[in-house]
Formats: C-alpha cells, structure tokens, sequence
C-alpha cells in the first residue's frame, strides 16, 4: 500500500477496527491508514488472538479486516467460526485480504459470508471505501437488533410464522408507510400495531388506540376530530379528537371495519391532506400522524356492500399484514404458556408453578377458536384453580377434549367420513378433530411414515407434529 496523505477530516470512519494479520508491516499500515480516517484500531498477530479480542471486546469491534492464511487459526476459520455463531452469517462485517489466495478460496469466503475480499498489495482507496461501508452495515444490522429485540417484548413464539410476522414488522416499522393488520380476534393484532409502532422513529412519541367497534357511531367524529365549545348539545367545552392527541406519533384504528360511513369520509381526508376540522369548528388543523389499522373481517366484501369505502381501503392497505391464527403456530403454545404462567403467578402473588409433559401436549392439541386470548385466560384459570403445580387434571375438560370411550388420549377415534353416516352425537369438535387425524394420516402413509418431510409438507415444525401424533394416537400401523 504506498504512501499517501492522510486524510483531514477524522470522522470519515468512526469505529472500531479489528487488523488480524500474521505480517506486523501490513498491521501497522492499516493502522496508520484507518486511524488516520478517525477508526479506533485493535491490532492481532493470528485468528486466535483475533477471536479473543472479539469476544472481550465491549463496546464491540464493528469490522473485521483478516488476512486469509494466518498461523494457528486460519482466517477463513476465523469467517467459518463467527458465520456459525452468527446462524449461518457473520454478525460484523468481515473484509478479507491474501497474497497468495485461490479461487476457491475466494468462493468458501463469499459463501461464508464475507463482505469483501482484496488481493495484496492492498489499494488504499478501495480499503477505506470498504471500511466505511462495513460500518454503515454494522450499524444498520445493529439497529435492526436492537428493533427486534424491542418488539420481542410482546410478540412470544420461534415458530416459522412467528419469525416471518417479526421480520415483517421490523422492516414496515421503519418506514413511514400506513399498515393494515387483519387476524381473527385474539390473534394479537394490538400487540402487531404496538410493535410497529416501537419499531418506528415515533417511539418516544404518542401511540393511540382507537377500538372503532366500542365507541358509538353519533360519537366517534367526536372522539376521531374533536368538538368545539357548543358543536352540539353538551359540548361545554373545547375537545381535542385523538387524531390531535396522536400527533407526531401514531393512531391505532381497531376494528376499522365497524367504524360508521361519515366518520370514513372524514379519515380519508386526514390520509390524503393531512388536515382535519373538529366536529362545529372551520379551522382546518395539520396533523402529522402514522395510520395503523386492524381489522378481523373482509374490508372489500364489505367494500362491495356499501359498508366501507373502497377508496379508505386501498389507502389504509399500504402494507398488509395478516396474523396467523394460534392453532397455524401450535409450536409457539409451550412459549407462550410459559410467560402466562408467569404473568398469572406474579399478578396474583403465586409462588412460580411448573406445567407437567402431559398439561403440554394437551394444551398443544387444542385448536384455540379464541387464539391467544383464549389461552391466556385459560392458563390464568389454571394457575388460580390449581393447589400446586399445573398437571393434564388441571386442563379445562373442553381443552383437553373429554375422555370419551374410543378415543386414543382423549381424541375422538377415526371417523369414517365416506359413509355419510356421522354419529348423531358428534360434536364440531369431535368432527374437526377426527379430520386432522385423518388427514395426517394419510400425509404420513403418502411420504412413507416420514416425519420430518411430512412436517414441512404441512407447514408446521417437526417437534410439533411428534406432539400431535402422540397425542392422536397415530402410530405405524395404526388407523
């Protein structure tokens, strides 16, 4: 790298840079370079030190520049370790640098997930440029971090639904855009808008929620707007409408789809110009407020029925997000009974309870009509019922699907559905249920009792299917 002038302007490349290379002249070139751009410079003579420094290092080293043949712990070791604990991708950037690399070792580093790779001798130009965009991509994934683990606050499961709900609210939740989260009730569509909204750069400002369905429709202008003193009779006084409140932050609409025809009108106009006027008032008021809206039922069915206006619709439909009813992430049950259990135990001053093995399948076969409202109160049932710790006696009879005779662990036997001829004494449930194993059984037949190609061709985690088949009684060779 030959000698150049070091740059002036000492903040071109705050951060803290880790040299790992075996040659102390290529070191302490790259030191005189990066903290003469204004870095904060460590320095290792091999991959171990190198490890070392990184897992000491706090705050933590932000890029990683690591010649590629070093002795003891070579540096694509060094890539291979760190992309491992990183699930498959490093957790910093790291530049790679060789004099006598090949090919393929060029190919093992970019699938090992290098962010860049150099021949010696190294061009000074091309270093800082790298540099400085392996910082701005620390600090982006790290920001990104940090925004996830803020909305795992609420939001508890690691089923594949889950993590895919979570990516999407981390992404939407940085911009500015409108969002329309749809779900059954007690999917968690609250806890979705509140995690956008902490996801955003509105965190520190107003989040106010709106349950459209619970205020009356002669009142909701007034609570969405505000009145002015004498709008109507009892105005007595000057009100500011939530639009106002939430200024500078976000509004949550629940259940928009109940929200009266006027009152739709007069949101429309907020999303397109961003001004409002208060119930008997004529001042138009700027408002600068992010739109969050939840809905469990279909806006354009009732778009076609008169009921809500399509133009509302596609304005509010920025970014649609769906939440996944609980009984499509059964695997998240276990977690969430956990931190239910917990909540119920510490609200009502209870010493900590544990739930047995078969309290769990139980609770994981159930379907959840009501999702995770349901179980929530039923855990907090439990938890208050119960003289110790929870057992599969201390699930709910209605869960745990009754002991009827012929059933295999409390499940209804095998229904034959190509009769026609249903039990009279069926219930829905009995029906559903004896579906679902039928259904699996057959899945299972088809792919040759494999469990683990059998769990992704019904999208649900393998562990999770084990559990439905013991609970099931569905065994090989069985019905």
């Amino acid at each position: 790298m030959p000698d150049e002038p070091m740059s002036t302007d000492s903040s071109v490349l705050r951060g803290r840079i880790l040299v790992a290379d075996d040659e102390k002249n290529i070191r302490r070139t790259l030191r005189m370079v990066l903290e003469g751009e204004g870095a904060e410079v460590f320095e290792a003579a091999d991959g171990a030190e190198a490890l070392e420094i990184l897992a000491r290092t706090d705050p933590p080293i932000e890029v990683l520049i690591m010649d590629v043949m070093m002795p003891n712990v070579s540096g694509l070791e060094v890539l291979e370790r760190l992309a491992t604990d990183g699930g498959g991708q490093p957790t910093i950037p790291v530049i790679l640098i060789s004099g006598h690399a090949g090919v393929e070792d060029a190919v093992r580093a970019t699938r090992l997930g290098a962010f860049d790779f150099f021949e010696k001798p190294l061009d000074r130009d091309r270093v800082i440029v790298s540099v400085r965009n392996g910082l701005r991509q620390f600090a982006s994934d790290h920001e990104l971090r940090v925004l996830r683990s803020r909305i795992r606050g609420e939001i508890i499961g690691e089923s594949a639904p889950t993590l895919a709900l979570l990516a999407q609210i981390t992404k939407v939740g940085r911009t500015r855009a409108r969002v329309l989260i749809t779900g059954e009730s007690g999917s968690g569509k609250e806890l979705v808008a509140r995690a956008v909204h902490e996801a955003s750069d509105r965190r520190d400002a107003a989040f106010v929620k709106v349950n459209c369905a619970a205020i009356p429709r002669e009142l909701i202008e007034s609570e969405l707007f505000g009145h002015e003193r004498g709008a109507f009779t009892g105005a007595m006084m000057l009100k500011k409408g939530l639009f106002e409140v939430a200024d500078g932050g976000t509004i949550f609409l629940d259940e928009i789809g109940d929200m009266a025809l006027g009152a739709q009108a007069k949101v429309l106009r907020v999303l397109q110009s961003g001004e409002l006027m208060r119930v008997g008032g004529s001042k138009l008021i700027n408002v600068d407020v992010r739109v969050i809206a939840a809905t469990h039922r279909n806006l354009l069915e009732l778009a076609a029925a008169g009921e809500f206006r399509d133009d509302l619709f596609f304005r509010l439909n920025v970014v649609p997000i769906h939440v996944p009813p609980l009984r499509e992430r059964l695997g998240d049950v276990e977690l969430l009974v956990r931190h239910f259990i917990d909540v119920a135990c510490r609200e009502n001053g209870m010493a900590d309870k544990r739930l047995s093995p078969e309290a769990t399948a139980a609770l994981e076969g159930y379907a959840w009509p009501g999702n995770v409202r349901e179980l929530r109160n039923v855990i907090e049932r439990m938890v208050i019922l119960s003289d110790g710790d929870l057992g599969a006696d201390d699930v709910p009879a209605e869960v745990r699907g009754g002991t009827d005779e012929g059933t295999a662990d409390g499940l209804p036997a095998l229904v034959d559905l190509s009769s026609g001829n249903l039990p009279p004494e069926l219930s829905l449930r009995d029906f559903r249920e004896a579906v679902e194993r039928a259904f699996i059984t057959q899945r299972l037949r088809e792919l040759a009792w494999n469990v683990s190609k059998t769990a992704e061709s019904l999208g649900i985690e393998r562990t999770h299917l084990h559990k439905k088949m013991k609970l099931m009684g569905i065994q090989r060779g069985g019905a």
